[in-house]
């Protein structure tokens, strides 16, 4: 637990320093290639779990401190420590001991002091803290107060689901298996789940992808339910010509190819992200053409022949998934809104002029801000006269719950 405790504080060092944390987790595997599974699980847990909860976390560490400490990795290491002693089973001792036996050695005596002072006032101290929105919350004020403008009435359900964990959801390759069959395999291995459309499957408890019957061989892929939602509403015909803009790492192309035998081109600009779009078609024995190219570039990758279906999933601010990834909530800044939508709009104009008369278009994020989706088409459409709303599909704005992500989806039509 020693080597689990340090490396989490290190993961949440960095993140407070304004790294992503799945990707210097991505680097702690790589340089510690001797992490057991369990350990790799402790790490995980304890990260991502000190940013799900971290408005809490922050508050009572600052009711525990007169003055913030001067080293960072102490601060790091306290939360840590102090996520592990309110929100898991880990035996105290052990929590406080390890924390103690991480710290530098000037270090000692405060970590040790603050939480045994945590444990003799936790009761006062989260009492305490709920008093402020953003303990209370665990998302920032900024974000808050946008979701009450948006949602006065759903804002407290949008952010709960954010701090929850979230549910494993399967998506059944119907070119290899009816999903009927692929339940069945599943009750053989005694694994639990629930049927949430036709091939979209819930498990009761998340496991590791190895243990899903069939996943090397194809059978299955992981995908949230409100991402299975695109191929559906592309409404999607043998023979099409379509693209997917921004696809890494490809689970919305698979589910394209794996619902009908149409021209697929893939692109993202990317070159390891598109490598796992070919691993992923490899897998599920799949073909279609990947190119690494910018989508909002068309005359580098578009060779003139209109598209007849396009999904534009463009790159968001991912606010309606941060329960995967909890960093996000306190990475982002309201600033950055405006700069997504700046992109998202390139991208948009420049696929329109990619797609055929009376094709359709699918906009697409995993965002729950109004200035990214229904603002941003709305706009769009002002500009275009040419372009239909298609209002009668069951999409729209999804917002997150104990059954998906939130997403949003326009469908756009060429008159």
């Amino acid at each position: 637990m020693l080597q689990s405790q340090r490396l989490a504080c290190h993961a949440v060092l960095k993140t407070l320093e304004g790294r992503n944390l799945t990707r210097t987790l991505n680097e702690i595997w790589r340089a510690n290639p001797e992490l057991t599974g369990q350990q790799k699980g402790l790490i995980q847990d304890s990260s991502y779990g000190v940013f799900r909860y971290y408005g809490t976390l922050k508050a009572v560490l600052d009711a525990l401190l007169k003055t913030p400490p001067k080293d960072r990795q102490i601060e790091a290491l306290l939360l840590a420590a102090l996520y592990q002693l309110q929100y898991t089973q880990a035996p105290v001792h052990a929590i406080v001991n390890h924390a103690v036996e991480v710290s530098r050695h000037s270090g000692k005596g405060l970590v040790n002091a603050v939480l045994r002072n945590f444990l003799r006032r936790k009761d006062a101290l989260l009492e305490s803290a709920s008093g402020n929105e953003v303990a209370l919350f665990n998302h920032p004020q900024w974000w808050i107060d946008t979701l009450k403008a948006q949602y006065p009435e759903h804002y407290r359900e949008i952010l709960n689901a954010g701090n929850s964990r979230p549910p494993m959801t399967l998506r059944v390759n119907q070119r290899k298996i009816p999903p009927s069959a692929y339940r069945a395999l599943l009750q053989e291995n005694r694994i639990e789940c629930s049927v949430l459309s036709d091939n979209a499957l819930m498990l009761a408890k998340p496991m590791p992808v190895e243990k899903l019957p069939g996943f090397s061989g194809g059978l299955v892929s992981v995908q949230d339910w409100g991402a299975q939602r695109a191929a559906s509403l592309l409404d999607l015909k043998d023979g099409m010509r379509v693209l997917d803009a921004c696809a890494a790492p490809g689970g919305k192309s698979a589910h394209i190819l794996e619902s009908a035998r149409v021209d697929l081109l893939s692109l993202d600009n990317s070159a390891p992200r598109s490598r796992q779009i070919l691993e992923n078609y490899s897998r599920l024995g799949l073909e279609g053409e990947v190119r690494v190219s910018d989508a909002a570039d068309p005359k580098s990758w578009w060779d003139g022949v209109p598209f007849q279906r396009i999904l534009a999933d463009v790159p968001c601010s991912a606010s309606g998934v941060v329960r995967r990834h909890p960093d996000i909530k306190w990475l982002r800044r309201v600033e950055d809104i405006a700069g997504f939508a700046g992109g998202q709009i390139s991208i948009l104009e420049a696929l329109w002029q990619t797609l055929a008369s009376g094709g359709k278009l699918l906009y697409s994020t995993c965002s729950v801000f109004e200035a990214e989706n229904a603002g941003l088409v709305a706009e769009f459409m002002k500009r275009h006269h040419e372009a239909a709303l298609i209002d009668d599909i069951p999409g729209g704005q999804l917002l997150p719950n104990d059954q998906q992500d939130g997403f949003f989806y326009a469908l756009l039509q060429k008159k």
